[in-house]
């Protein structure tokens, strides 16, 4: 299945590239967090068993066995998983001096040699023999990931980081395990990673109108999250 294009979207471009592997698939049970809804499923585990990963409903988890409980924030079609890479977990351990497990961060998937940060909204990846996601959006750090991290002025500083992991739909679903390869299949032709979208939305708003111009269907909340930052002409 190739992803739909939206009217003057640019065409994916063929990549097909072994970029690296799955090292833990991460799911989460709700229980009490400072959060709007007073709880959360944030706080993940790897599971050494085979999951399945379909295209969710609005406000439901791509990754079986998850939970969502903030729904307007999480969860639904554009935010079915969320992808959080190993080397940005070790360089965190590395500053604030304490290990940093997989799922701790709350990503579904802790990845091994792929530059999630650096993935071009739009482009897609194979993931294991069956599924196939497309990346979307970036995280937006919350109040629910500092109680996680209990850490005072967490936000501001994964923030002025600027590597936040991206939020991926599902094109084809499948199963997933932790040692499955990643393969980044078409890459739009276009230059707006996950972390320049992030920093659009956040510390460099000049970024906006480049990301806003993209050659690439944005998925609707990145587009109305554009449309309220950029002013009218």
């Amino acid at each position: 299945m190739r992803p739909a294009r939206a009217p003057g979207a640019g065409p994916l471009i063929r990549y097909r590239r072994y970029v690296g592997h799955i090292e833990s698939v991460n799911v989460g049970v709700s229980k009490p967090y400072a959060a709007k809804t007073g709880r959360s499923g944030i706080e993940k585990h790897g599971t050494d068993a085979p999951m399945r990963v379909t295209a969710p409903g609005p406000g439901r988890t791509g990754l079986a066995g998850d939970s969502v409980v903030d729904v307007p924030a999480h969860g639904g079609p554009d935010q079915a998983v969320y992808a959080f890479a190993r080397e940005e977990l070790d360089g965190w351990a590395a500053r604030l001096d304490r290990p940093i497990r997989a799922g701790l961060f709350g990503e579904n998937l802790t990845t091994v040699g792929v530059a999630v940060d650096e993935a071009l909204i739009g482009e897609t990846w194979q993931v294991g023999a069956e599924v196939v996601l497309q990346v979307t959006l970036p995280r937006m750090p919350c109040v629910t990931f500092a109680d996680q991290m209990r850490r005072p002025g967490w936000i501001t500083e994964f923030t002025a980081h600027g590597r936040v992991g991206a939020y991926l739909r599902v094109l084809e679903p499948g199963t997933v395990r932790a040692g499955d390869p990643v393969i980044v299949r078409d890459r739009p032709d276009s230059p707006v990673t996950v972390s320049m979208a992030f920093r659009a939305l956040t510390l460099e708003p000049e970024l906006l109108p480049m990301v806003a111009a993209a050659p690439v269907e944005l998925p609707a909340k990145l587009a109305d999250r554009l449309a309220r930052r950029i002013p009218a002409t």
